[in-house]
């Protein structure tokens, strides 16, 4: 069987059309170089050289030999190099789920940094609840996940804090409020709220409601939505008031009032998460940039 050295080998030859010349390029003694093209002519059943006393002529079989084997030494380092690619996590795909408020803080900032350096990596985002997050991890759908706990149930998974964030009372433009330097959560008592459902996103939802318990009422749920820009569009259109993240404040500035507050319990922290499954290089290389 030909091999790719043999190939190497003849290909400086057929190049040069000297012997020495090419036994000089390949950093090789002459008489191995000779012997390989020998073997090759063997192995073929054809000559591939004319030899003169000073002059080397490619056959045709020689040519045709030139040409493919070109081919497939090319071929070859390409194969080397993607799977070396491949390997440093500088190719492949990137699927990676986070909650709405995510985009609005340093994981902006962490994808693009990704893709300036690793621009031959797919990457995959898709927004989510941090339930459905959870079940995408859990069912290989998914390789990192940016998400807010706690979870029902973190059994297998790895999580480590990524961003903090903080609350903000988001009005529509038209409220009665909106001029209202100061809001307070109380002032939000028989408001109607906009809210998402508890299943999926537990640890938010139970924030908001232990905020506005503190703030001496239960928010009137008027509707849910199970992402936060579909939270945000219903408060935009006036279907009432909502708690959000402060990140999003710049989300339909002109149809929604933001006003972030501080008080105990305003504060969250957003986590990256993994599952116990290895994770591809390209996905370890994202989340050693993200808890750089």
């Amino acid at each position: 069987m030909i091999d790719l050295r043999q190939l190497r080998q003849f290909i400086a030859v057929a190049e040069e059309l000297h012997f020495h010349r090419a036994a000089e390029r390949l950093n090789m003694s002459q008489p191995p170089l000779t012997a390989t093209v020998r073997q090759l002519e063997e192995e073929i059943g054809a000559e591939l050289l004319e030899r003169g006393n000073r002059v080397i002529r490619l056959t045709p079989a020689g040519k045709a030999l030139l040409e493919h084997a070109r081919r497939t030494v090319e071929q070859a380092d390409l194969a080397v190099t993607a799977a070396r690619d491949a390997a440093a996590g500088c190719t492949g795909i990137l699927r990676l789920t986070y909650v709405g408020s995510a985009m609005y803080g340093r994981l902006a900032e962490t994808v693009r940094n990704f893709r300036r350096g690793f621009p031959e990596v797919r990457l995959e985002l898709k927004e989510a609840t941090t339930a459905a997050q959870v079940t995408a991890l859990r069912e290989g759908v998914s390789d990192l996940a940016v998400l807010l706990p706690p979870l029902p149930d973190d059994t297998g998974l790895h999580m480590s804090e990524f961003d903090e964030d903080r609350f903000a009372i988001a009005l529509p433009a038209a409220h009665s409020l909106a001029d209202k330097a100061d809001v307070a959560l109380s002032d939000l008592a028989d408001e109607p709220f906009v809210m998402w459902p508890a299943a999926e996103g537990r640890g938010f939802h139970h924030q908001v409601i232990q905020l506005c318990t503190t703030a001496g009422f239960v928010p009137q749920v008027v509707q849910e939505a199970h992402q936060m820009h579909g939270v945000l569009a219903l408060v935009a259109v006036e279907i009432g008031v909502s708690v959000v993240p402060a990140s999003m404040t710049g989300f339909r500035a002109d149809e929604i009032v933001y006003r972030p507050f501080d008080v105990a319990g305003s504060h969250f922290t957003l986590f990256l998460c993994r599952s116990s499954e290895p994770l591809s290089a390209a996905a370890q290389n994202f989340l050693d940039m993200a808890l750089r």
